[in-house]
């Protein structure tokens, strides 16, 4: 039985917030290791994998090898249906609702479905919204999609509802690997205000004050990984900081009783 059931899937009021993203033609031995040492799950809860483009890695070998380095949650961020491997817990079954390419609304979801049933994965059904992070990404060119502008929070919170009355079950906010910035406090807080699904937010995410704004809007899952991989040590100083204000917090909470 899956130790991730019900996770992320559903809101998370707790410090464990922030996700790892591996792309696994990006990931070295550095970043492994680093991730070796987030495994107590007070502030990292898990670990994504997934890229826009695979060119060179061998998917599932990659996934397997972070199974042995982590007892945390692994769950894949597919790019594509070959980005499949059963020794994951779960996957994100991301429909891209913020663009109108039907090969990322359906197309993708008929191919692989047979796939997916036989692969014994965890599924969640994710509404994907891209948006824009201040330049064109792999994700961009890939979809051959436009991002929701980044002014346009109304947009957003729209899309999200629409997603929400579709029956999915979590909203994917993402600006996409490399991107200059990353989603607004100003839109999360749109799409928080439409909907009552757990809300993820990633790209150009690289400070903990980043991701505690975006926690404060309303996010329950921040995702963090271009910044992590150009510096594997960025993951210690983001986990301290989140560690020292989650000590700081419960110091000043009144007390009952």
């Amino acid at each position: 039985m899956s130790k991730f059931k019900g996770n992320l899937s559903q809101r998370n009021h707790g410090n464990s917030s922030l996700w790892i993203l591996l792309d696994p033609d990006r990931s070295n031995e550095s970043l492994l290791k680093a991730v070796e040492a987030c495994q107590d799950g007070q502030i990292v809860a898990g670990f994504l994998v997934g890229s826009s483009l695979q060119t060179t890695s061998d998917y599932d070998r990659f996934v397997g090898v972070l199974r042995t380095k982590t007892s945390l949650p692994i769950v894949l961020f597919p790019g594509s249906g070959m980005q499949i491997s059963s020794k994951a817990d779960a996957l994100l079954l991301i429909t891209l609702i913020s663009g109108r390419n039907p090969e990322y609304l359906i197309g993708q979801h008929v191919a692989y479905a047979a796939s997916l049933r036989d692969s014994g994965l965890e599924l969640i059904p994710t509404g994907y919204l891209l948006i824009d992070g201040g330049k064109s990404t792999t994700a961009h060119y890939m979809t051959q999609t436009f991002p929701i502008p980044a002014d346009k929070p109304d947009i957003a919170a729209i899309t999200a509802l629409a997603g929400s009355q579709l029956g999915l079950k979590v909203i994917y906010m993402d600006c996409g690997s490399g991107a200059l910035r990353p989603v607004s406090v100003a839109m999360v807080a749109a799409v928080r205000q439409a909907v009552d699904l757990p809300i993820i937010v990633g790209g150009g995410i690289n400070s903990a004050e980043q991701i505690l704004a975006l926690r404060q809007a309303g996010a329950d899952w921040i995702v963090v990984g271009n910044a992590i991989e150009q510096n594997p040590a960025i993951l210690t100083e983001i986990t301290q900081k989140l560690r020292d204000t989650a000590l700081d917090s419960e110091a000043h909470s009144p007390r009952v009783g």
